[in-house]
């Protein structure tokens, strides 16, 4: 296997046990929270959501946008950058506590922003939790900020598994939590200032245990870092330039959140909120991972190289390949989730009436799974010719579409299905999206072989439709809405597993009678992230 091939192997493997393992993580935790009408979960949904939210904007505005580049070029140095990377670091460390600190100071500023309609009892634990999860920030940065420099050093491992041990000190954490004081906790009042503390500590524990199991294997990138003041040279008049338009993005995407948010909470203690939302998101995200951000690696990787080789040519048959290739996976795993929605919700839930609530809201979400990987392979396209500017403009129309979709759900559905309206929002706002971009693109580009995008698509569904309805068929046999697959969060996994086996078997059998140029190259892919897979 090539080197490439290794990577890709790696990080796709971390991928999936990091996702499988999170899973567990918000298991453990929706049994100690509960899920729909819980308004401790939703407290703490807002709490441990800020630190990320926060966190995005800075790694754009500083990491991402100055201080990471600087530590691969900085590597080249005859001294293998190490004067160079002492400056970055002790620049981002204090960028990250001194942020870390104004927003951990701020935080009832903060929730109130976020969650303006919490009574004032769910609104003093939101922000008693914020105070133990924001200063996870600085603990992010850290992380991201040795990552990259391992990253760097062509170490992989660390960056992509250290996150499973996170994981797993969450699962231990929250596990004790559930076990001392009990399960399914989702009235305020429950909560003493004990549990808060386990809960907050839990929380940020795991992510400060994250950033020091990197921490472990600095010696790998041979640095030897000191503390240094002399920032001039950095590139902190760059700033402006090299983050420029990508900053502005994520700012625009962080309003629309706060809109979502503060919308969505609404329906806290009556239905589906914050809480839900996240826990459904987590189940799209993982076919989203493990397909788009790790098979298709390879994909854009060879995308990036010829575009900045200007072999447009290229880039052109590199789209077309990376957007049939993960579409074909993404295809079936939207349509297979959609059918096992109640048994996958109930993964998540404390009962199977409230997965029957909560699974409109995963299936809101996966109508713009498709879409949403096809923005991803557009939008690197014109990151890969150095092009901010463009998905600018773009995720503006995007987050000005979703804030006006959130707030006529707000005004037209009733409380118990504002989440899935909000998540639908955001589906529809995406597949607009990726029109507008795919239409820029193509403005760049000239033609982009959308005869072959749609033509492949269109086989894909051709597959997935029959797949679907055998998978429903399926779960109808297993007795559907009032069968065992919802019984318990176990039972709901091997439901959903089943039901998933199913449909796959029988998207693939139907793709191959339409004998599906994609179907090889994908099994390939598949067959190389497999342990021992050439």
């Amino acid at each position: 296997m090539s080197s490439v091939g290794r990577a890709s192997a790696i990080i796709g493997a971390g991928t999936l046990v990091s996702r499988v393992t999170g899973l567990l993580r918000t298991i453990v935790l929706v049994t100690v929270l509960g899920a729909v009408a819980s308004r401790a979960g939703d407290a703490f949904t807002i709490a441990n959501q800020l630190p990320n939210t926060i966190y995005e904007i800075i790694s754009y505005g500083i990491l991402t946008a100055v201080i990471v580049p600087q530590i691969v070029r900085a590597s080249a140095h005859g001294d293998g950058g190490r004067v160079f990377i002492s400056k970055l670091f002790t620049l981002g460390t204090v960028v990250l506590l001194v942020t870390a600190a104004l927003a951990t100071a701020c935080a009832p500023l903060l929730v109130e922003l976020f969650a303006p309609t919490f009574p004032p009892e769910q609104k003093a634990l939101a922000t008693v939790l914020a105070y133990w999860c924001l200063p996870q920030i600085f603990f992010y940065g850290l992380y991201a900020l040795v990552g990259e420099a391992l990253n760097a050093r062509k170490v992989y491992g660390p960056f992509t598994w250290a996150p499973i041990v996170n994981n797993v000190v969450s699962i231990a954490g929250f596990g004790l939590i559930g076990l001392y004081f009990g399960t399914d906790l989702t009235l305020v009042s429950q909560w003493t200032p004990g549990m808060v503390s386990a809960l907050g500590a839990t929380a940020t524990g795991g992510i400060v245990v994250q950033a020091a199991v990197l921490l472990a294997f600095w010696r790998r990138t041979g640095l030897h870092l000191r503390p240094d003041f002399r920032w001039r040279g950095v590139g902190l008049g760059d700033i402006g330039r090299l983050a420029g338009w990508t900053f502005a993005m994520v700012v625009v995407r962080t309003l629309a959140g706060i809109v979502q948010t503060r919308v969505v909470t609404e329906a806290s203690g009556d239905g589906a909120s914050a809480f839900a939302m996240a826990n459904a998101w987590l189940v799209f995200m993982l076919p989203y991972s493990i397909i788009v951000m790790s098979i298709g690696t390879p994909y854009f990787t060879r995308l990036s190289e010829h575009a900045h080789e200007n072999r447009d040519d290229d880039v052109r048959t590199d789209l077309s390949a990376s957007i049939r290739v993960t579409g074909m996976l993404i295809t079936i795993a939207a349509a297979a989730l959609m059918v096992a929605a109640v048994p996958a919700t109930r993964i998540f839930v404390n009962s199977g009436e409230q997965a029957v609530a909560a699974a409109p809201v995963l299936v809101a979400y996966l109508a713009g799974l498709i879409p949403l990987s096809i923005l991803f392979v557009v939008q690197r396209a014109f990151y890969a010719y150095g092009d901010t500017r463009t998905p600018f403009v773009f995720t503006v129309i995007q987050c000005l579409l979703f804030v006006a979709l959130v707030l006529v759900a707000q005004a037209t559905l009733p409380v118990d299905q504002l989440a899935a309206g909000v998540a639908l929002g955001q589906s529809v706002s995406t597949s607009v999206q990726v029109i507008i971009a795919t239409l820029l693109l193509r403005r760049r580009l000239g033609t982009l072989g959308l005869r072959a995008w749609v033509t492949a698509y269109g086989r894909f569904l051709v597959a997935a439709v029959p797949a679907a309805a055998v998978g429903w068929l399926t779960y109808t046999l297993l007795g559907g809405d009032t069968g065992w697959t919802i019984t318990e969060k176990i039972p709901g996994a091997i439901g959903t597993g089943i039901i998933g086996a199913v449909s796959f078997a029988v998207y693939l059998g139907l793709l191959a009678l339409l004998r599906a140029p994609e179907l090889s190259p994908v099994m390939s892919l598949v067959r190389r992230m497999l342990p021992g897979g050439r």
